[in-house]
């Protein structure tokens, strides 16, 4: 071994080794293998660098690109994706200025992904890790690129490598050249980025790629407005409003009241649409419902805007997918404060069918104006309205009628001086006033502007078909209702991200009495269930989303919690059709219920049944935790944890002093059950094993609760494994021991005959009572099947097997009873601390349960059991009972068999005057 100066160098060498082999097997190969002057000379010719010149040049964003070719790495597009257009993303850098005038030296990195890749990462679940990373990289490349760009021409040609895997999990170089064209200083006219990104191997290597086309609108620093002088806008042919209909344009200017990242909306056309209904005429082949609007980038100095126009043919809008040019438009807005509306000028993507790179824009006649409606009326509550129309005329080509949008999203409302107009209560007086129930003493009920208002509900028609459904008030008085922070539990998920930080809630110590309220109520069926008789509430009603929604204004009774409204829904595309002839009833249960309530409610048609608009009557339901309620529900998880931790404290001190006693009394080692040691010690076994990857890997299933908690709750996991883990380890060295001491002599046959008899009767009543499970399993599921917020649920059955194992677990001593009545032994074999404490802490389990039974809303969601979980045992009034009987009769059978004999309790003629004696063992010594 060498040391002092040699031996640091020896260490700085191996260092050096280590870091050069990991950069090269981590690295993807650079552009020093790719000749610029032979691929791009042509284009931007070469220059010396000269100095630095750091700036973004160009950013393209997976939202407002678009690339064609390259299916042999990425894939053909799917149908059957949400993503079924090929995208691009990345930055170019400029680095340095050269010595000819306006060329700059360029890199950056280039990144192409298609659908492909997202199907083979959901539906590939390999054995081999490393093959499942290579099948996530498939429809997936980035390129690293360096090269020219010319401000004068703008154009830009790259050059470089991409690394990219096979199928089979190869890695291959793909060398590479990308030439782009455009302009730093751009209009709409040049706002357009085109280029192609070629391979630069021959078609019959492995390492060679179809051109890939690219069409791109990226932000421009140096933007310039062109469509939106006085003379071009031409604003006439859409509907006249009012100015002070509208609100007017929010403090902060237009960039933070109208550069949403997405907002999409609903359209409807003037009549039934047979032709010239589009902007986009007939090249997409389908008539659009809903409308995206993007903004590309805002100048809040200019106070305009660039958008991203499309018309999608389905309802997925996301920020990750790439647009469809052939379904899109490319315009120019700005905020008009005579009118109070946004004036938006758009032109059409032309050229675009078979090769992107001839994509430019033109044919700029479409016309879009948008506002915020200052007053809402039910059928009306809409945070943003607006129209769609062509400066055209009727015999034009590309002329299409009229079109109005709208968007209902909660999310961007709220704007201040917005007002709501209740125009139905004379009917909600005439069909509520008979349905008002009889106010209870010492109940109190959500208030009116409380976050318990809003609430998820699961539908149910006469035919018992279920839906799912939203509602959340819109105004309550003459108050726009905001949104607060809250917890909502439903039956399929549960949100706690918040909790941790919520005020103290005072209950409610008087009622204010009855409270206009409006409300906005979401419904959608599950997979394609028709709800109703006749003519069906959901064919006439569901959007493109496959959701319906019901406007309505009634009045809420805060005395008895009792929510009237009269409703209005949309009864087809076209513009202002509405069907108002609908009664919308809610309970609200008590706030000061200890139990959880349940808000019931119904939503029904007024209409004569020979209505064509007439729907069958439909129950309303929900399971919902009260924002008072949160406090005591998280202080019940943090109590439950805290009792686990005691509980296998407890486990691992009983142990502890078993072995302690068994030290003491080394001759009783025998005379315990193996059986018994076995199911304690897979008790604890079980469960660690089950959680091994959660426990090392943090792959922790966090579907049912969500806890933003700054971890608390996964250091308490650790800490109940960690103590888990002393307890299987305790349990397991009690099992050595009397293995050890049944086969260290000859002299042990009539204990292991016992052992045997043990077995032999305890593995069938095992057995019996595991069918028992399946029977029991097998019967709810066929004819008692369970619905949870419109979710249908079968009862798990390896949730039935956990809590049959759970069962097993709480009569541990069994084995043991019946060794020592096979034995027939007064032997000691268990000290008192370890069967009792132990019987006491697997009993403690079901005495918590029936007291949280009577104080706690109970839940269905295993996620929210961190103790006494029904998951791990069988938990229910009757089982609360019986199950701490049975295990009190198991510890007093042993105390009585370990004074008087293993059959001191069975009749007279079951004994024998015989008493299995012990044979000395002879020492060594």
């Amino acid at each position: 071994m060498k040391s002092g100066k040699g031996g640091c160098e020896v260490a700085w060498l191996n260092t050096c080794f280590f870091l050069l082999l990991f950069a090269t097997t981590s690295i993807p190969s650079t552009t020093a293998t790719v000749s610029y002057s032979d691929h791009c000379a042509s284009v931007v010719p070469e220059a010396t660098p000269t100095f630095p010149e750091q700036g973004t040049l160009l950013s393209i964003r997976t939202v407002t690109s678009q690339c064609k070719g390259g299916d042999r790495i990425l894939g053909k597009n799917s149908s059957f994706s949400f993503y079924p257009n090929k995208a691009v993303s990345g930055d170019i850098l400029t680095k340095y200025a050269t010595s000819t005038a306006g060329v700059y030296t360029v890199e950056g990195r280039v990144r192409f992904s298609s659908s492909n890749s997202f199907y083979l990462m959901s539906n590939s679940t390999p054995r081999n890790p490393t093959h499942s990373r290579f099948r996530a990289r498939l429809g997936s490349l980035s390129f690293q690129l360096n090269g020219l760009w010319s401000q004068s021409s703008g154009k830009l040609c790259v050059v470089g490598s991409g690394s990219w895997y096979t199928k089979e999990g190869n890695h291959l170089n793909l060398d590479a050249v990308l030439k782009l064209n455009f302009a730093k200083n751009s209009s709409i006219s040049t706002s357009l980025v085109t280029g192609l990104l070629e391979s630069l191997s021959f078609p019959n290597k492995t390492t060679y790629f179809e051109p890939i086309s690219i069409l791109a609108f990226p932000p421009m620093k140096q933007y310039q407005y062109t469509l939106l002088s006085e003379e071009s806008v031409g604003f006439s042919g859409g509907d006249d409003v009012p100015t002070n209909s509208s609100l007017s344009l929010r403090p902060g200017g237009i960039c933070s009241m109208l550069s949403w990242r997405f907002s999409t909306f609903k359209l409807k056309y003037e009549s039934t649409c047979m032709q010239n209904c589009t902007p986009l005429g007939d090249t997409i082949g389908y008539v659009p419902t809903l409308m995206s609007l993007y903004a590309i980038q805002c100048s809040e100095d200019e106070q305009k805007l660039r958008y991203l126009i499309e018309f999608p043919n389905n309802s997925y809008v996301s920020h990750s997918r790439a647009f469809d040019h052939i379904a899109a438009l490319v315009g120019e807005g700005t905020w008009d404060g005579r009118k109070n509306q946004l004036a938006v000028v758009a032109c059409r993507i032309l050229d675009a069918t078979s090769a992107l790179s001839s994509a430019h824009l033109g044919d700029c006649s479409i016309r879009l104006s948008l506002r915020y409606p200052a007053t809402w009326s039910i059928g009306k509550s809409m945070t943003i309205e607006g129209q769609i129309w062509t400066n055209k005329t009727t015999n034009d080509s590309g002329y299409f009628d009229k079109i109005t949008f709208q968007n209902s999203d909660n999310s961007v409302t709220g704007a201040p001086g917005v007002k709501y107009e209740y125009t139905e209560m004379e009917r909600v007086k005439r069909s509520c006033q008979a349905q008002k129930p009889v106010k209870k003493k010492r109940e109190t009920y959500p208030e009116g502007n409380s976050s318990d208002m809003r609430f998820d509900f699961s539908v149910k028609s006469s035919q018992g078909n279920t839906a799912w459904g939203y509602a959340a008030p819109i105004f309550v008085g003459d108050q726009f209702y905001e949104e607060r922070d809250s917890v909502f539990i439903s039956d399929s998920v549960m949100d706690f991200s918040e909790v941790q930080s919520l005020p103290a809630v005072e209950e409610k110590t008087s009622s204010t009495g009855p409270v206009n309220i409006s409300y906005i109520i979401s419904l959608r069926p599950l997979n394609g269930v028709k709800l109703g008789g006749g003519t069906y509430f959901f064919n006439q009603s569901l959007s493109p989303n496959r959701q319906a929604e019901i406007w309505a204004e009634g009045v809420y009774d805060e005395e008895t919690g009792h929510l009237c409204m009269v409703g209005c829904r949309s009864a087809g595309s076209v513009a202002e059709s509405l069907d108002c002839e609908i009664l919308v009833k809610f309970q609200f249960p008590p706030v000061n219920g200890k139990n959880q309530g349940t808000l019931k409610g119904s939503i029904e048609s007024t209409r004569r049944m020979n209505d064509s608009l007439y729907f069958d009557h439909l129950d309303v339901s929900s399971t919902a935790l009260y924002f008072s309620q949160a406090k005591r529900f998280i202080w019940r998880m943090g109590f439950e944890i805290t009792m686990v931790l005691i509980s296998n404290t407890l486990i691992c001190i009983f142990a502890g002093l078993q072995l302690f006693y068994l030290k003491k009394h080394p001759d009783a080692i025998p005379f315990i059950s193996l059986l018994m040691l076995l199911i304690l010690t897979l008790g604890h076994m079980i469960p660690l094993v089950l959680n091994f990857e959660a426990l090392f890997l943090e792959n922790h299933n966090k579907q049912n609760v969500l806890f933003g908690s700054g971890g608390w709750l996964e250091v308490n996991e650790v800490i109940v494994r960690v103590f888990t883990m002393v307890a299987f380890l305790l349990q397991f060295r009690l099992l050595q021991l009397v293995w050890i001491s049944r086969v260290g002599n000859g002299k042990e046959k009539g204990l292991w005959g016992s052992e045997k008899k043990t077995l032999l009767v305890s593995l069938p009543l095992y057995v019996l009572g595991g069918f028992i499970a399946l029977f029991v399993n097998w019967k709810r599921n066929k004819y008692s099947p369970t619905y949870h917020v419109a979710v249908y649920q079968e009862h798990s059955l390896w949730g039935d097997l956990r809590s049959y194992g759970g069962l097993v677990l709480d009569g541990f001593l069994l084995p043991q009873i019946l060794l020592n009545i096979f034995q027939m032994s007064k032997e000691s074999a268990l000290s008192h601390s370890f069967y009792v404490g132990t019987t006491f802490v697997h009993l403690l389990p079901h005495a918590y349960d029936l007291y949280r039974a009577h104080n706690y809303v109970h839940r269905h969601v295993d996620g929210s059991y961190i103790y006494a979980n029904p998951s791990a045992d069988f938990y229910s009034a009757a089982s609360d009972v019986i199950i701490p009987c049975g295990g009190m009769l198991f510890a007093g059978a042993i105390y009585l068999q370990q004074r008087f004999g293993g059959r001191c309790f069975l009749p007279g003629r079951f004994r024998k005057s015989e008493v299995y004696e012990k044979v000395p063992v002879v020492s060594s010594d």
